[in-house]
């Protein structure tokens, strides 16, 4: 690491500290003393998403978190919520290490979160991700809704509460 000061190529490092995101250090030039900070940050690949029209856009975690927003509109939910839904999105797409992801997978992605979050919120996301044509496919998705919500338990679930 170059001295900000006199250009030397040799310096310590005197303190390291993780800062979330990235590792700031402290460092001292071996020729002229001066002290100067620097920061290492893990260089992320930008994720590409592949619209329906084969057009490809950088991900916009704004534009993520305005869709949540907009689903959940005059709904009970804190916002404390809907942005720890696009962190975990956002997060289950930098794991995959892919570096183009189809809009669809995104849309997927959002529509099992908001299910869980508030069913109001997901037929709203639903009605416009799915493009219901009709009121009957909209219901039908609805009553796919309720038939998740009443499906029997798994048998690890059932055997706790035999315990």
């Amino acid at each position: 690491m170059k001295c900000p000061y006199c250009g030397c190529g040799e310096s310590r490092v005197k303190d390291s500290r993780d800062i979330g995101d990235a590792i700031h250090r402290r460092r001292e030039c071996e020729h002229c003393k001066g002290r100067f900070s620097t920061y290492e940050r893990v260089e992320k690949v930008p994720l590409m998403v592949i619209k329906r029209d084969q057009r490809r856009e950088a991900f916009d975690r704004q534009k993520l978190y305005a869709g949540l927003r907009k689903a959940c509109e005059k709904r009970p939910l804190p916002a404390s919520e809907i942005e720890k839904a696009v962190e975990e999105i956002e997060q289950e797409l930098d794991r995959s290490g892919k570096q183009e992801v189809a809009s669809s997978v995104i849309g997927e992605l959002v529509m099992e979160h908001l299910q869980h979050l508030d069913k109001i919120a997901y037929i709203r996301f639903a009605s416009v991700y799915r493009s219901f044509t009709d009121v009957e496919t909209m219901f039908e998705e609805m009553q796919k809704l309720l038939h998740r919500d009443t499906t029997p338990q798994t048998d690890t679930q059932d055997q706790s509460r035999q315990n």
